[in-house]
C-alpha cells in the first residue's frame, strides 16, 4: 500500500517508517503538517496515518480537510489522548481508526492491514494474473506449487504490476508510486530493481512476463503458451 505518515516526533517517525516499509508498504513519512497537507493534494494514498497533536495544523484538521476534498481512503489517528470524548471527536472528523501512543508496532501493522481492506483501491488479500498469485500478507509469490519470498522493493514492484496488469507503466509512474517522497531513485535504480525482480521470479517461470517497452517503461503480462 501507499501510505502517508505525518508524525512530528522524529524518534517515533523513523521507526514507524522502517516498520511499515519492511512490511512492504511504500511510505511517505513527513514531520510537519504543511508538507503532509501538500502531499494529500498531490498524491493518491491507500491509507493516511496522522498524529493528532501536530503543530500548525493538527491531525484532526488534516483529516477534516482530506475528507472535505472528497477522498475516501482510510485515516488512522495516533494520539496520547484516550478519553471517549477524544475518540468520538476523531471519528466525527472522519477518521476510521484510533491508536493510542506509545504505539505498539505489531498492533499498528495489524490495524494497517485491516484498514487497507477498506481502501477504495483494495482488490483482495491475494493478487493474481493467470496462475501467478501474490499474497499481500506474506509478501510471497506462488505459481504451480512453487513459492518465492520477495524483498520489500521486489514486493512493491510486483504488487504494482499486478494492480495494473497488461498496462504500459512508465518509469515516472514507478518512481512516483514506489519511491518515498524526498528520496528519488538514482538514474539506474529502476532498471536494477526490475532485473532483481526478474531473477527472483525465475523459479516461477514468469521472469519474461515483465516486458520492457523501450523508451517508455514496462508492461506485465502473462505469456501465452503454445
Amino acid at each position: 500500500m501507499r501510505i502517508l505518515l505525518v508524525e512530528d516526533d522524529e524518534e517515533q517517525l523513523e521507526p514507524l517508517i522502517a516498520a511499515l516499509s519492511q512490511a512492504g508498504h511504500a511510505v511517505d513519512g513527513v514531520p510537519d503538517s504543511e508538507t503532509g497537507q501538500w502531499l494529500m493534494g498531490e498524491k493518491d494514498y491507500d491509507l493516511l496515518i496522522l498524529d493528532w497533536m501536530l503543530p500548525v495544523v493538527s491531525g484532526i484538521e488534516l483529516c477534516r480537510l482530506y475528507r472535505q476534498s472528497g477522498k475516501g481512503s482510510p485515516v488512522l489517528l495516533l494520539t496520547a489522548r484516550d478519553t471517549i470524548l477524544d475518540k468520538v471527536t476523531g471519528l466525527d472528523a472522519g477518521a476510521d481508526d484510533y491508536l493510542v501512543k506509545p504505539v505498539d508496532v505489531i498492533e499498528l501493522l495489524a490495524r494497517v492491514r485491516a484498514l487497507g481492506r477498506r481502501s477504495p483501491l483494495w482488490i483482495g488479500d491475494v493478487l493474481t494474473l493467470a496462475d501467478l498469485a501474490l499474497d499481500l500478507a506474506t509478501m510471497t509469490a506462488e505459481r504451480r506449487g512453487t513459492k518465492v519470498i520477495l524483498s520489500a522493493r521486489e514486493f512493491q514492484l510486483l504488487e504494482y504490476f499486478l494492480r495494473h496488469p497488461r498496462q504500459v507503466i512508465t518509469r515516472t509512474q514507478l518512481e512516483v508510486n514506489l519511491w518515498e517522497w524526498g528520496n528519488q531513485p538514482e538514474s539506474n535504480a529502476i532498471s536494477t530493481q526490475i532485473r532483481r525482480l526478474r531473477q527472483k521470479l525465475m523459479p516461477l517461470g514468469v521472469e519474461n512476463w515483465i516486458e520492457t517497452v523501450y523508451g517508455v517503461g514496462y508492461c506485465f503480462r502473462e505469456e501465452v503458451e503454445s
